[in-house]
């Protein structure tokens, strides 16, 4: 993917925005505030089931471990608002991709990815944790890591 020096507003989306893009939102701030980068990050679900709620308690714990904060990310639902705002809007999976693509306006279409698409690995997809045990947000964080390296790297 061509970098894009005038991303400033990048959207992060999983399903209920409680596991996944929390997780991403605040490996992302971190990463781009390491690096100096003025980077407006939020993350979002494609459904409102969790609407108002804090992180995953255990998706915190795993990503407090490594130093993020998880600071007033609260979960929302993606508003039509979104995919004019935010430059880029990555999603964790597959299944969140259709579902924005299904909703997103003919001219915003081309905002839309896959968070892992920045990552170089042969995974193209944020593994929900949320049914699993503990190692899946381990998984979570390695691989968020590694794509927000590469993607805060194409943006500098």
């Amino acid at each position: 993917m061509a970098s894009n020096t005038s991303t400033k507003k990048i959207l992060v989306v999983c399903m209920g925005n409680i596991c996944r893009s929390p997780t991403m939102e605040a490996v992302m701030k971190a990463k781009a505030k390491a690096k100096g980068l003025a980077l407006l990050v939020d993350s979002a679900g494609t459904i409102n089931y969790h609407e108002g709620s804090s992180p995953d308690k255990r998706s915190a714990k795993a990503g407090q471990k490594r130093g993020y904060s998880f600071a007033g990310i609260t979960s929302r639902q993606v508003a039509k608002k979104d995919f004019e705002e935010f430059d880029l809007i990555l999603c964790a999976d597959k299944n969140n991709l259709s579902d924005l693509q299904a909703i997103c306006p003919r001219a915003y279409q081309g905002k839309l990815h896959l968070f892992l698409t920045y990552a170089g690995l042969s995974v193209s997809e944020v593994p929900d944790p949320y049914y699993g045990d503990g190692d899946g947000f381990e998984l979570v964080l390695d691989l968020v890591e590694s794509a927000s390296d590469k993607l805060i790297k194409s943006l500098s």
